[in-house]
């Protein structure tokens, strides 16, 4: 495992609702990178169908790991998901890769394809660079009983 990757998945390990989902990251390289999802049954809609919102977070995954692989911390700014199809059993991948970083945001794009590579939803992620030490603040003082007020 290289530095890219051993980076990455240490912060992966941190994100819990990529975990609790059962999203794993498959594979890493500078300004790209693939997630897996294995469909399971907490993973669809009460259609029998993978649910919008798992589709959304494994692009979420993608696209945010490939914005994250020149070092920076970054937290997702605006995004654009298209669904196209959809798929109840199997295995579906989102491609995320860097399409043009700024000084304070970064652009990326992603595709969905099921098992079969037939696309099933493809779209655009921006991405706002934040200072890891001054999100860690604002999280501490979120959790403080007080909220962070000085009352």
């Amino acid at each position: 495992m290289d530095a890219l990757e051993t980076q990455a998945r240490g912060r992966l390990a941190r994100n819990a609702f990529m975990l609790y989902n059962h999203m794993e990251l498959e594979s890493l390289g500078p300004d790209r990178a693939v997630f897996r999802l294995d469909i399971r049954p907490e993973s669809r809609n009460p259609f029998g169908m993978v649910h919008g919102g798992a589709l959304y977070t494994l692009a979420d995954n993608a696209a945010g790991t490939a914005a994250h692989t020149d070092g920076r911390a970054y937290v997702t700014q605006t995004s654009s998901l298209h669904f196209l199809r959809n798929q109840s059993e199997g295995t579906v991948r989102a491609e995320g890769r860097v399409r043009h970083r700024g000084k304070s945001t970064c652009l990326t794009e992603v595709d969905i394809t099921g098992e079969d590579g037939v696309l099933l939803a493809t779209g655009e992620f921006t991405f706002f660079c934040v200072a890891p030490a001054l999100m860690a603040r604002r999280v501490r003082e979120d959790q403080a009983p007080d909220g962070g007020t000085d009352q």
